[in-house]
């Protein structure tokens, strides 16, 4: 087959997931003893007295916007707090590494997963996965996937352990910062990227880890499970306006949600160096739904995952290590990446 008619990209091509957290369940327990018993914490669903906070309504009249934002605004909603007898937040999940990274799950042109299986070895042997597998594990052991938990916590603790190898970490989140560049490293940080970048070499089919994240935030105080995004909001007042996710019964974090804070490393787009936002999610154009951004937008200029998927594949000379790393990451989070039939 000539050069220009493998350089198409596959109309069926997709790539599983390298890394699978399960949910994160939420616990109460005190600090002192925090290894030891923890009770499950539950939803409480509560009405309250609250007011109107946005301008959707009547804003071309200051007369009926005036009267209608002196009206409560009662809401049925969701909450998850500490008890008065425990102190701290304990986070658990498991999360699963896995090898194989690169290789299509479904391809249907053998001519391009042959080149493609060709520069992933290749980058294999340049780099070994060691920067983003530094990466990965430095999101474990900062706590980022806790969210907003994190925010105010006087401390955070998270241990993680390898049952396979009866192999144990523990980092003091805190001494992280989370808008820092990954340069933080330390020996134990260096061990656990180890473990994770045998796995994505190939010397170990999987790496199963489990994560508990302590959070000393305080008695009484609330803390913040996974909020579900409700497609159809209510129209009746008398129907909860705001539903937090639990899984049989116990708060908790989606893994989606985990997923999305142990895969953001992308420090290599365009804007990094202007933005005080730090690093983002890796995303095929770098879209950040929060703020409404897309940092790495198609063919502007030309750092999106497919317009360097392409050149990446075939062997063309990227603008930096740093993009090859980050076509590398979007293999790792995977994803269905053909080319639509309709496209031209």
């Amino acid at each position: 087959m000539a050069k220009n008619e493998k350089k198409v990209m596959p109309t069926v091509l997709a790539f599983e997931k390298k890394i699978v957290p399960s949910a994160g369940l939420f616990y109460g327990v005190n600090w002192e003893n925090r290894t030891e018993e923890a009770m499950p914490l539950i939803l409480n669903e509560k009405t309250v007295r609250g007011t109107i906070s946005n301008l959707k309504k009547f804003q071309e009249d200051p007369l009926k916007l005036d009267a209608a934002v002196k009206n409560p605004n009662p809401q049925i909603v969701d909450g998850c707090a500490l008890d008065f007898n425990h102190d701290t937040l304990k986070v658990h999940f498991t999360v699963k590494f896995l090898s194989g990274v690169g290789i299509p799950s479904a391809c249907n042109n053998d001519d391009f997963r042959s080149e493609l299986v060709s520069q992933v070895e290749k980058y294999i042997a340049d780099t070994g996965f060691a920067e983003l597998s530094h990466r990965y594990a430095t999101n474990l052991a900062n706590g980022r996937f806790l969210w907003r938990n994190r925010v105010g916590a006087e401390k955070i603790e998270v241990c993680i352990a390898a049952p396979a190898s009866d192999k144990r970490w523990a980092f003091n989140a805190k001494s992280f910062s989370l808008k820092d560049d990954f340069t933080f490293r330390n020996g134990d940080l260096d061990e656990l990227s180890s473990y994770i970048a045998d796995t994505f070499l190939g010397k170990n089919e999987f790496l199963f880890l489990e994560v508990d994240a302590y959070v000393l935030v305080g008695k009484g105080q609330e803390v913040y499970p996974s909020e579900e995004f409700v497609l159809n909001k209510p129209k009746d007042k008398n129907q909860k306006s705001k539903i937090l996710y639990q899984v049989d019964d116990v708060a908790a974090l989606h893994s989606q949600k985990i997923g999305n804070a142990l895969r953001t490393i992308d420090t290599w787009y365009p804007e990094y160096e202007e933005n005080t936002f730090g690093p983002i999610a890796i995303e095929p154009y770098g879209v950040v739904t929060t703020l409404g951004k897309v940092f790495r937008e198609p063919g502007k200029p030309k750092l999106d995952f497919f317009s360097l998927f392409d050149k990446f594949v075939f062997g063309e000379s990227l603008v930096s290590q740093e993009a090859v790393d980050y076509v590398m990451a979007v293999l790792v989070r995977g994803g269905v990446f053909g080319k639509s039939g309709k496209d031209k």
